[in-house]
């Protein structure tokens, strides 16, 4: 088969497998049952989720360094056996450590190694689509609550949530299993026949040059995206971790709604990923995602509003902050090989996606602990989001300012 079109074989098989380990984001439909079943407080369970997160990069570092030099098949195998494992031993769970070992550190490691090659091979694959192939690759990872809540609810209310995670880590290792042995490795340097890269320029998010990691992490503006990165992912994560609790608490809805209420924030986290990638390569990723970050915070300022019986409009206000968070995801593996090159963009996505990790922290214990600290009212922790969304739209233009000036000195120096 042509190289051109076995590639969307590839990008399929991809989606498949993210959408497996896109299982975590419908931990919210496992939080109450835990809580319910072993008495533990909402911050020490939702610890469970940040630690799965924050283990993610680091395999996807050492994933990404293994994928570049060998290719990504064996990669995601055996991630697959680890993060399904995790699940299944979760299932086993009699104490908070036992879960955080499980779920929070096996599961997510077998998440980042997964994750580290089925996006990062992708994208070498797609030079000519990056925004958006980035954003289908990553469309599965977020697609995975649409499935997997309302059948994740319907096991936890006919067997409970301990025979729910040991039935969904057999499925996951089977299905990631099979689905590693149709990848393969992107050719170094690939481009689809007729197609020439664009030319570098002021307003271009594209660099031209590949930089390993230690050049990245020397690089200024590595930092900057990674704090942009960070500030997109806390109001996403926060409300994908606590989108059932808040529906059925402050809303007061049943647990049969709420976890339609994560279904539906899903399918928006997978449209934005899609979409946003789309976007982004049409208009820029540096125009794109001040966008992103508006409109974040006006939803989230917006549900720090509702109340009681107003479930419509928690559905609207999450799905449009779903609808965002899944842009950065989206967005942010082509921002990263645009600016640091594609060529080690396995590794460096890596070192960047540990801001999706920090977001993974900052968004769902602020929001467990002004929880609890607040009777209940996540009002605070809403508006702590929105002024840091603000601060991201400001971080987007300086780093536009900074490349423009470079851009300009590089002009200079061909005179």
């Amino acid at each position: 088969m042509d190289l051109k079109k076995k590639r969307w074989f590839i990008l399929g098989a991809s989606l498949i497998i993210n959408l497996c380990i896109g299982s975590g984001y419908a931990w919210s439909v496992y939080a109450g049952p835990l809580i319910k079943t072993f008495g533990w407080t909402a911050a020490a369970t939702a610890l469970t989720f940040t630690i799965a997160n924050a283990i993610s990069p680091v395999c996807m570092i050492t994933g990404g360094k293994i994928q570049d030099k060998f290719g990504p098949k064996w990669v995601i195998f055996s991630g697959g056996i680890l993060f399904g494992g995790g699940i299944l031993l979760s299932g086993f769970t009699k104490s908070l450590t036992w879960l955080y070992i499980s779920y929070g550190i096996i599961a997510g490691n077998g998440m980042g190694l997964v994750y580290s090659c089925t996006i990062a091979n992708t994208v070498k694959f797609f030079p000519d689509k990056r925004g958006l192939v980035s954003g289908l690759a990553t469309a599965g990872y977020g697609f995975g609550p649409v499935l997997l809540a309302p059948i994740s609810q319907s096991l936890i209310a006919s067997n409970g949530v301990l025979f729910t995670f040991r039935t969904l880590g057999t499925v996951y290792i089977i299905v990631i299993l099979i689905g590693s042995q149709f990848i393969a490795k992107a050719p170094a340097g690939y481009k689809p026949e007729g197609w020439e890269p664009p030319a570098v320029t002021s307003n271009s998010a594209v660099t031209g040059k590949d930089k390993t990691w230690s050049q990245m992490l020397a690089d200024p503006l590595f930092y900057l995206l990674f704090t942009m990165l960070t500030i997109g992912a806390t109001s996403g994560l926060m409300i994908i971790s606590q989108a059932s609790p808040i529906a059925q608490e402050i809303i007061g809805v049943s647990p049969q709604q709420a976890a339609f209420a994560v279904s539906l924030v899903a399918i928006a986290n997978m449209s934005g990923r899609v979409g946003w990638g789309a976007i982004s390569d049409k208009i820029g990723r540096y125009n794109a995602l001040p966008i992103m970050y508006l409109i974040s915070a006006g939803a989230m300022f917006s549900l720090s509003t509702v109340g009681s019986g107003q479930f419509g409009l928690f559905i609207i206000f999450a799905m449009l902050i779903g609808f965002c968070f899944g842009g950065f995801m989206g967005v942010f593996p082509a921002l990263t090989a645009d600016s640091f090159g594609p060529k080690n963009n396995g590794v460096n996505y890596g070192f960047m996606f540990a801001g999706f990790a920090l977001g993974g922290y900052i968004g769902p214990i602020m929001a467990a602990t002004i929880k609890s600290s607040n009777n209940g009212d996540y009002t605070n922790a809403f508006l702590i989001a929105v002024a840091m969304s603000l601060g991201g739209i400001a971080i987007t233009y300086i780093v536009k300012s900074m490349r423009k000036k470079a851009s300009q000195v590089a002009e200079l120096k061909k005179i």
